[in-house]
């Protein structure tokens, strides 16, 4: 019966964005007061020497009275890089001094930039 409500628990809301080798997860989760909080999971693939795979992964908490301010800074960095970049993705495989050995983590880099817009859909006023 408790493993019941555990699952309840975990599974108040949710979503995935998929970007690349890069996965963040949004997950609504209650406190023992029953109040909500998120937390956002990044989640990066990476290839073993033997064609296995493993992840890493590293979480946020983000609690109710720290959404405006966190909000408000993400919104503020997120309009600075595209006011300041546009919102082409500047890659290393265009610069001159480009050497393709590095390309995994280009393409890991590449993936990230699109990423802040996306976080910038995510309405906290709706949680």
């Amino acid at each position: 019966m408790s493993d019941k409500g555990m699952m309840e628990k975990e599974e108040i809301f949710s979503k995935v964005l998929r970007a690349g080798r890069r996965t963040y997860f949004f997950d609504v989760r209650a406190t023992r007061a029953n109040d909500y909080y998120l937390t956002i999971t990044e989640s990066k693939k990476f290839t073993n020497d033997d064609g296995s795979f493993h992840y890493k992964k590293h979480k946020i908490y983000l609690y109710k009275e720290d959404f405006a301010g966190f909000n408000e800074i993400l919104q503020e960095m997120t309009d600075f890089i595209l006011e300041e970049k546009g919102e082409e993705v500047i890659s290393e495989r265009h610069q001159k001094n480009y050497k393709p050995e590095e390309q995994e983590e280009v393409a890991a880099g590449a993936t990230t930039t699109g990423s802040p817009k996306a976080f910038t859909d995510v309405s906290f006023d709706d949680i």
